[in-house]
């Protein structure tokens, strides 16, 4: 479980094809405090550290990624150098200073349109359709880990706009029309929806 309250940005060091993607992260954690079996949010997704260790005084983790992952996500598009938002996971007692965030990603939206607002960026993203009910103004969504508020809501297209603060702390200050992005919607939202769609069809059964 985690907040979409980014802690680090990592840097893809080396992936490697097996029977899944192996990617080794560069990270500022303290190696020696990650523990094997750990999860770590990376742009979203909960992965499983497999090794960890130093090399140069550059702590590392490495992870296992499945098809079914790179089928859900933009991870099969990593490439060596690329920035990532990392979380570690949620720790009884911790802050929870954005909302709750499982890592499962539910899918991938699009960056449609890019505008400077005063100090900050307003980035309008299309989520794919069956996402988009989900997706309310004012609302809470992860995109590549980050807990985000939703300004407005047009069909399957929504607006966030990024302070300056978030675009120093993630990868956010780099962002451009075209990215594809890891969607994971409210669970709060979901359940409302799933209740809706229940009572409606104890409605259409009276």
């Amino acid at each position: 479980m985690f907040t979409g309250i980014i802690t680090d940005i990592g840097q893809i060091a080396a992936t490697e094809r097996r029977g899944d993607l192996r990617a080794r992260l560069l990270t500022a954690y303290d190696a020696g405090q990650i523990d094997l079996g750990a999860s770590i949010a990376c742009d979203g997704v909960c992965l499983t550290v497999v090794d960890r260790g130093t090399d140069g005084g550059s702590g590392w983790f490495d992870v296992d990624i499945s098809a079914e992952t790179l089928s859900k996500t933009t991870l099969g598009a990593w490439t060596t150098g690329q920035r990532v938002n990392l979380e570690r996971a949620l720790k009884v007692g911790d802050e929870l200073g954005g909302h709750i965030v499982s890592g499962h990603v539910d899918g991938v939206a699009k960056v449609v349109d890019l505008s400077e607002d005063g100090d900050s960026t307003r980035v309008t993203f299309e989520a794919p359709a069956h996402l988009a009910r989900y997706i309310a103004p004012k609302g809470s969504v992860a995109l590549n880990g980050t807990s985000l508020t939703v300004n407005d809501v047009d069909g399957a297209r929504f607006t966030i706009n990024f302070i300056p603060h978030t675009k120093t702390h993630t990868t956010w200050g780099k962002v451009a029309v075209g990215d594809a992005i890891n969607l994971e919607i409210d669970t709060l939202a979901r359940y409302v929806a799933r209740l809706e769609d229940m009572r409606l069809a104890a409605g259409e059964k009276a």
